[in-house]
């Protein structure tokens, strides 16, 4: 059986007396029910006394709302449950992860780009400090990945770069920041992503290092966190088939592709084993592809706990899911025996963050005085000190900046992201923010594209006309129309995308809005997300990585390229992509 007394619990006598009191008086069916985390999607009273009642849930992840519905669904969950649950959220950079309200840092990669840990110590903080303040009590972060392969279109920006120590280091602090707070942190997704530039959202996608190679990179990431106190760990949809085949040399090639979510041997033999991690392990998101393709969801639930994930997250259909896992009790895929493990994880996980006392004394979820601490102004402002030292210039080979109106007037500013709507609150704010300064700016309505049919009609819409004379105009003609075209590209990561390139309007390879005219007009690109795009346009000779569209973010780009301010951040991938002519 687990020992609740070492790494990462530490149990005291009376701790552990409550675990195994409590193991001890639960039903076979109640077990069951510990095991599964599915998604909150509402605040209900009935459909939430069924869930921890009923089912017995032994965890709950609500994604963003207000934080005075946070904070009231999560008291009604505590106060009918006799066992309290995980509350978790996806506090990756910021208190934002659960409440609209809540300090955002941006993300990952910006903090990373400060080059100072501190400033992940201080997100870790925020996201904790402000999640407890509704009641959450297990943080779905740090995220560890390491951003290997630029082309991976989920990784990139939620990552702390491609170096693994400097992924350490921010994780290492971000933990720090949640440990002071009570709150738990879920390190993943391990056996790390970063490497295939495939989405797990929609396939099982493989982590492809060596052995030697893996052991470098994540395994020393995951080494060092572990060894830290990490409480617990998410198992991604993610094969790791050089680790299988070491540790399993006459596994089948059906093993070695097998997602760390459903394997043994990465989980019980890798993480367990070589890592000699003792925490609780949960699965990443169960409806995502990469891991329902794996095999049919009558094996894969119970399978998961049997292959040593402790919970799992997320349900196709909860009521279904519970009882494929009695189902797979019954026919042997999962014994009794690893069922009580993987409760007595969690419960251990509870105990040691004081929930079973808190259950008593009423103080699980904070009362509503502590909403002011939900956004307050102390956590802004260190948000707003990421987004001040993170800007990134990348390149200026042609020493545009810093701009002004009287070199720049006439701006041309295309926003290239997935609303392609003038009136989206991003492209208005930059305009806002480059009318300003007194320059005149033109926006690109990207709604409108030129088409092979529309060359056999001279009955073109007013707009298409206007752009087929941009298209077809004079290089001089073009020279007297604008001073300087600004691209901002806000192409954010998320999930179920299978890339981040950029796909520019054109027909006939005229242009359009691709800066094919940047031996003509100075050309400025500015990246709020992905930072990679150099990758298809190395023609653009100043190119900057702010990698949030926040506010502040966008702001402080604005102060640099006006030459109020230095740029300071330090890019932690290689925005090259490693090709030497750009």
């Amino acid at each position: 059986m687990v020992d609740l007394r070492k790494a990462p619990f530490f149990l005291s006598d009376s701790d552990l007396m409550w675990v195994e009191e409590m193991l001890s008086s639960m039903t076979l069916e109640e077990k069951a029910g510990q095991v599964f985390c599915p998604m909150g999607f509402t605040g209900d009273e009935n459909v939430l006394r069924h869930l921890v009642c009923d089912v017995g849930i032994g965890g709950l992840m609500y994604r963003a709302d207000s934080a005075a519905n946070i904070r009231k669904t999560h008291e009604t969950i505590q106060k009918l449950s006799r066992i309290p649950l995980l509350l978790a959220a996806n506090t990756e950079a910021g208190g934002d992860g659960l409440a609209f309200e809540g300090t955002s840092f941006g993300q990952p990669m910006a903090v990373a780009a400060t080059d100072d840990p501190e400033n992940a110590y201080h997100m870790g903080y925020v996201a904790a400090k402000e999640g407890a303040a509704l009641g959450l009590n297990w943080s779905f972060a740090p995220i560890v990945d390491i951003d290997l392969e630029f082309h991976n279109p989920i990784t990139n920006v939620r990552t702390f770069g491609s170096d693994p120590d400097r992924v350490i280091a921010n994780a290492s602090r971000y933990m720090d920041g949640a440990n002071e707070n009570g709150v738990a942190v879920a390190i993943k997704h391990f056996p790390g992503d970063g490497v295939d530039e495939r989405d797990q959202h929609i396939l099982t996608s493989v982590n492809s290092l060596s052995v030697e190679d893996w052991d470098k990179n994540y395994g020393k990431v995951y080494e060092k966190l572990i060894v830290k106190g990490a409480q617990t760990v998410m198992a991604g949809h993610i094969a790791q088939p050089a680790y299988v085949a070491a540790l399993k040399p006459d596994a089948t090639c059906e093993e070695k592709m097998l997602p760390a979510s459903l394997n043994p041997v990465l989980l019980t033999g890798l993480l367990r084993g070589k890592l000699g991690f003792n925490g609780l392990i949960c699965t990443d998101s169960t409806p995502m592809v990469g891991f329902t393709a794996a095999m049919p969801r009558e094996k894969a639930i119970p399978s998961a706990i049997a292959a040593g994930a402790d919970m799992i997250l997320f349900n196709k259909d909860l009521e279904e899911d519970l009882g494929f896992l009695m189902a797979g009790l019954e026919n042997g895929i999962l014994t009794e025996a690893r069922l009580d493990e993987a409760v007595m994880r969690i419960l251990g996980t509870k105990a040691a963050l004081g929930l079973h006392k808190k259950k008593m004394d009423g103080t699980l979820v904070p009362g509503v005085e502590r909403l002011s601490e939900v956004g307050c102004a102390r956590h802004k402002a260190w948000a707003k000190n990421v987004a001040e030292k993170s800007i990134t210039l990348v390149k200026d080979s042609q020493k545009l900046l810093p701009i002004s109106p009287a070199k720049y007037r006439r701006v041309y500013l295309n926003v290239i992201q997935k609303d392609m709507s003038p009136e989206n609150p991003v492209v208005t704010h930059w305009k806002e923010l480059f009318e300003k300064e007194g320059f005149e700016v033109t926006v690109r309505d990207r709604r409108v594209s030129i088409t092979v049919q529309d060359y056999m009609t001279d009955q073109l819409s007013p707009e298409k006309a206007a752009l087929m004379h941009e298209m077809y105009r004079s290089v001089g003609e073009a020279k007297k129309a604008y001073d300087l075209y600004v691209y901002i590209c806000n192409m954010e990561n998320a999930s179920n995308n299978t890339t981040l390139r950029l796909n520019w309007n054109v027909a006939f390879g005229l242009g359009d809005d691709a800066p094919w005219l940047v031996q003509e007009i100075p050309v400025m690109m500015i990246s709020t997300a992905y930072p990679y795009h150099l990758f298809d346009a190395p023609m653009v000779k100043t190119y900057i990585n702010a990698y949030s569209a926040k506010g502040d973010f966008c702001d402080a780009v604005m102060e640099r390229i006006m030459g109020r301010a230095e740029f300071t951040g330090k890019s932690p991938v290689d925005p090259f992509c490693g090709k030497e002519y750009i």
